[in-house]
């Protein structure tokens, strides 16, 4: 069968919906099917096992996260804060079923090697990614410190996207230019300016 790459991205965007909709048990090629507006039997022909349905919906999660993070210009703390802001709102709003998957894929990886493995290349591949923003910002990021910021700009997205409003004001989620400032001022503590 010759791909058809539209077909494809579609029915990795139906997956990623499927899973922020109904989880990982309702990620099945007959739901993606039906997700993506496509006749039956279509996910299977492109993604002939669960696994690689998975895979598929993770690598286009990524991919997806990443076109923006390369289209941003930082050439400052600044832009990177207003960057890693607009990214958080995203993540909560057009982005929003995207995170989701993510989170499913990730408990999906922690029973599943073959997910686990493609989430792991994902995972190296996006904390180079914020090391070149950091870097770009002109902050004197280390891998280390690159993580930090990645972990806790992750965990907070978790957060925000499943926590009642008092528990996200007691982690200083309720003042997200202020999280993020303390943020980079804590994995940089010795960076000053702007």
């Amino acid at each position: 069968m010759v791909e058809n790459r539209d077909r494809r991205d579609r029915l990795c965007d139906a997956a990623i919906e499927v899973l922020a909709g109904e989880g990982g048990r309702g990620l099945t090629h007959r739901a993606v099917d039906r997700a993506a507006e496509l006749p039956e039997g279509t996910a299977k022909n492109y993604f002939p096992t669960r696994d690689s349905l998975l895979r598929a919906a993770a690598e286009r999660c990524v991919e997806r996260y990443w076109s923006e993070l390369r289209q941003a210009e930082i050439d400052t703390v600044d832009q990177l804060l207003v960057l890693l802001r607009l990214m958080i709102e995203r993540a909560m709003t057009v982005n929003r079923s995207r995170v989701l998957a993510f989170i499913e894929l990730h408990a999906e990886a922690a029973r599943n090697p073959p997910v686990q493995q493609a989430l792991a290349r994902l995972s190296r591949a996006d904390l180079d990614l914020h090391l070149s923003a950091h870097q770009a910002a002109g902050l004197p990021a280390t891998r280390e410190s690159a993580a930090i910021v990645t972990l806790a700009v992750n965990s907070a997205l978790t957060y925000l996207l499943t926590q009642p409003p008092d528990v996200l004001a007691s982690y200083g989620l309720d003042d997200l230019d202020q999280f993020l400032s303390r943020l980079i001022a804590s994995a940089y503590p010795h960076h000053r300016g702007g």
